[in-house]
């Protein structure tokens, strides 16, 4: 299926009230869900998933997460990179001043590569991810205040 095709539906989901929807192309398929814990392309003809192993636990008496100031979440599920490239610097560092629009990171999703931009102007107070890691739909990604 065209990698266009599925941005268009993409588009159509954020633009309408659906939550989520599925295409059948001959023997591929695409599933774009908003609430989905899931991959958003996952195709037909690939070997069967498992179901995915439940999030771990925090270990007891571990401190919950600060939630003051505007937390910063992933759009989607990929690749979080902290800078456009390895030799780059980074976008942004613990302390550094946004404005809203500015680049966060970017995430690595189907071989593209997604700018993440600041929702709200502030200080980044913390960065809740490492460079290179896979992040979730909906994981949080930075705290600014």
């Amino acid at each position: 299926m065209d990698i266009r095709k599925v941005k268009k539906l993409i588009e159509l989901l954020e633009e309408s009230g659906i939550a989520e929807i599925e295409i059948k192309e001959g023997e591929e398929s695409v599933r774009i869900s908003r609430h989905s814990q899931l991959p958003a392309y996952m195709p037909t003809t690939a070997a069967p998933q498992q179901a995915a192993a439940p999030a771990p636990e925090p270990p007891a008496g571990s401190e919950p997460m600060e939630t003051s100031g505007t937390i910063i979440k992933s759009p989607m599920v990929g690749t979080f990179y902290r800078a456009s490239s390895p030799e780059a610097s980074p976008f942004v560092e613990v302390g550094t001043t946004v404005k809203k629009g500015d680049t966060l990171c970017v995430i690595e999703a189907m071989k593209m590569f997604n700018q993440i931009e600041a929702e709200v102007e502030g200080t980044i107070k913390s960065i809740l991810v490492e460079n290179g890691q896979p992040v979730e739909y909906d994981q949080p990604l930075f705290v600014i205040e």
